[in-house]
């Protein structure tokens, strides 16, 4: 990303500090910080004002990210994305429904093989479904979007993105059910085994 350094360029033409930007930019020195270094992206709103403070446009100061986030929000992540998905999901229907018949009509040796199973199986989908979260997180895909869509003239209402919060909200609720519900059909796997095994 080169939003960085040309925020760190067009402060030190000004000759402000970090301080001064801030106080200016209403937001804390560490953000302007974080700005300059790219540990986050500043939101629309900072855009606006940091483009406003600078006299640039809004098309200037984000040139060089502007492909860049297209990128990010269309790259393989997203596929992989996809991919964990139906990771996840595909693991949890295998054992709900794989492991319960091989369970049920495979005998002792089924038994002992749908608790292993269901041992992989649930640390899959526990494993896709984290792995989902850090992708989420590492792309922050939300804050690229909404640059995207102001600099295409369009905007994200309140309501929309009261709507996208619930969504997001819901997901990570969902997924940690899933988790623990992975986790519960786990330790049950395990427990069978030893139960089989000690027998």
């Amino acid at each position: 990303m080169e939003l960085g350094k040309t925020i760190k360029k067009l402060r030190t033409e000004q000759g402000w500090s970090q301080e001064t930007l801030a106080e200016k930019a209403y937001v804390s020195r560490q953000t302007v910080s974080n700005w300059e270094t790219e540990k986050s992206y500043p939101d629309v709103h900072s855009l606006l004002i940091l483009s406003d403070l600078f006299g640039v446009t809004l098309d200037d100061l984000v040139k060089g990210d502007v492909e860049v986030m297209k990128n990010t929000v269309q790259n393989e992540d997203a596929k992989t994305l996809k991919g964990l998905q139906w990771l996840g999901v595909g693991s949890l229907f295998a054992l709900m429904f794989g492991v319960t018949a091989l369970v049920e009509y495979g005998g002792e040796t089924g038994k002992l093989l749908g608790c292993v199973l269901a041992g992989v199986l649930a640390v899959v989908a526990f494993l896709a479904f984290h792995k989902m979260e850090q992708l989420k997180a590492e792309n922050d895909i939300q804050t690229y979007r909404e640059v995207l869509a102001f600099l295409h003239g369009e905007t994200l209402d309140d309501i929309e993105k009261q709507q996208e919060l619930k969504k997001r909200s819901a997901r990570k609720k969902l997924y940690i059910g899933v988790a623990a519900v992975a986790g519960a059909e786990l330790l049950f796997a395990a427990g069978m085994l030893l139960w089989e095994l000690l027998r």
